[in-house]
């Protein structure tokens, strides 16, 4: 048998349509530009010295690269403590918003009871109310009940992130189809179970997306960390780079700035490169409808 090549016919380009959108371009364009140029500056400045970087020779690198910036941020500077702090607050911080937020949305999502859309606008409120707003109240009550340390920050990023991830999980929940519970019910499945086993890997992609989305707001929170963080061993990323910043002024070495902020960086970069289509896929899909 032959096999038969499918010709794929290009649409006509709407030249209309483009030049409408034009402004558009141009504004993401630089954007772009802007955004690339930044970046590699700073990049370049973490290979430099600071007599280079205060010079306006980042990119000359007449003294060659100076990786040793990045060893100097890693130990002289306390960047891999700041760094594994983030990475325990965001890590146990998502695992903990999911295992709270997706048992809640399915049974508002997926149950009528009394307090259903009291709980749902109380949802809606929380996310709305700056955290600047709850700061003290919530200073009051942690030193009341002698809460400290790394649990704190742990807990209040549970906490602070629990409305917007099951307020975003709500809608995924609610197109799935209830097929699934009538099957599993005939087959003696509790309603627990049920959701365990066979619902929550159906909102998979929502939970990847959210659970990003969790992670870069863990990772780039400054304000608690700020208020919070009572000691050096236990600071973020976010409040260690002003600490780095601060020490600039005795130090002078600001290509260990810079390699610091390079190494914060990378992994929410990361994170865009390589999940960029799972993002995308969590953010404009929707469940599987019944």
């Amino acid at each position: 048998m032959s096999k038969k090549k499918k010709v794929k016919m290009r649409e006509p380009v709407n030249w209309r349509k483009e030049l409408s959108l034009l402004p558009g371009y141009i504004i993401v364009t630089v954007w772009i530009v802007f955004t690339a140029a930044f970046l590699f500056w700073i990049l370049g400045a973490s290979l430099s010295t600071s007599r280079e970087i205060f010079s306006g020779a980042v990119f000359k690198f007449e003294s060659g690269f100076h990786l040793e910036n990045y060893v100097n941020a890693w130990q002289a500077q306390n960047v891999s403590v700041f760094f594994a702090n983030s990475l325990l607050y965001a890590v146990v911080a998502c695992i903990g918003v999911i295992l709270i937020s997706a048992p809640g949305a399915y049974v508002l999502s997926r149950f009528e009871f009394v307090g259903n859309k009291v709980i749902k606008s109380g949802l809606i409120v929380a996310m709305s109310i700056p955290a600047v707003m709850i700061i003290m109240p919530i200073f009051a009550l942690t030193t009341q009940w002698n809460i400290k340390g790394r649990i704190l920050l742990i807990m209040l990023y549970i906490f602070l992130n629990v409305p917007y991830t099951t307020t975003y999980l709500l809608n995924f929940f609610a197109t799935l189809s209830r097929t699934y519970e009538e099957a599993a019910a005939i087959d003696g499945c509790p309603p627990a179970k049920t959701f365990w086993i066979i619902m929550l890997p159906l909102v998979q992609p929502a939970i990847v997306t959210v659970t990003i989305f969790n992670f870069l707001g863990v990772w780039n929170e400054f304000f608690m960390a700020l208020i919070f963080a009572s000691s050096a061993e236990m600071t973020p990323v976010g409040v260690g780079l002003l600490q780095i910043v601060n020490s600039m002024k005795y130090t002078g070495n600001y290509g260990g700035l810079f390699a610091a902020v390079i190494i914060v960086f990378l992994p929410t970069f990361l994170l865009y490169i390589f999940l960029s289509e799972k993002i995308i896929s969590g953010v404009t899909g929707g469940g599987i409808k019944g």
